[in-house]
């Protein structure tokens, strides 16, 4: 699976709306590669080459929004860079802000956040933005990634339902939703596949499920009795498949 994060940095720290990110397809077409979630390398390297896992202004961050910074972190706005700048002119310097917020959203609970496809959030911790269907993908492919890592378990199966789950939220069809989240991690790209097939597999029942229903003229709750369902796994059933339908209650 891949290591790209989702929350670029560099969006986060921009001074005007950040662009989108660039698919694959754009890149081949001669705009060079580039990660569309990969952070500025902006923090200070340690003694040992790597990048340091905590840094002294996120302590002071979490003091002042506890609700962005603290143990269970929001996803932050595109521009939250600037933003605390502004707010803070005194206090936070700009280099030093630039690398806390990357290893801020580098970190396994921020990230975590983003997987769950939470809105992203302003200083005030109100919800102003939905998370980009690309970003929850790949979130959700690094924090699998970690996870893997420290487990025996093979956390595929839970990874492909998770990422079911994000392609349902996320409105778009099934080409639209696997052409946009693909990318060049051959690994990450066939996992992504499974999920799509299992995905197919989870509407045709859904679907097929309704047309008995409606057929039935039963109730839901004696319907499910027939098959031996319960009733409320059956009515979450019954309305993804009118939804995929366009299909009223």
């Amino acid at each position: 699976m891949t290591d790209t994060l989702p929350t670029p940095a560099e969006n986060l720290q921009t001074e005007g709306p950040a662009a989108a990110p660039r698919s694959d397809r754009a890149r081949r077409k001669g705009r060079g590669p580039r990660r569309p979630d990969a952070a500025p390398s902006a923090a200070p390297q340690a003694a040992a080459g790597r990048p340091p896992r905590s840094h002294p202004l996120l302590g002071q961050l979490a003091g002042l929004y506890p609700q962005l910074f603290g143990d269970n972190p929001l996803p932050l706005k595109r521009g939250i860079f600037q933003d605390l700048l502004e707010a803070h002119p005194q206090v936070l310097e700009r280099d030093a802000l630039k690398a806390a917020l990357a290893l801020h959203t580098r970190s396994t609970r921020y990230l975590t956040a983003v997987a769950a496809g939470q809105k992203r959030h302003d200083l005030q911790g109100q919800a102003v933005e939905d998370m980009a269907p690309e970003h929850v993908h790949h979130a959700l492919l690094e924090v699998f990634r970690r996870r893997q890592g420290r487990s025996t378990e093979d956390l595929r199966p839970k990874l492909r339902h998770r990422i079911v789950q994000a392609f349902e939220a996320s409105g778009l069809t099934r080409e639209a939703y696997a052409e946009l989240v693909r990318s060049r991690d051959e690994a990450a790209n066939a996992v992504l596949d499974e999920a799509m097939a299992e995905a197919a597999l989870g509407a045709a029942r859904d679907e097929a499920l309704l047309r008995a229903f409606e057929a039935s003229g039963q109730t839901v709750e004696a319907f499910a009795g027939m098959y031996g369902m319960d009733s409320r796994a059956a009515a979450r059933m019954l309305e993804r498949a009118r939804r995929r339908l366009g299909v009223a209650a």
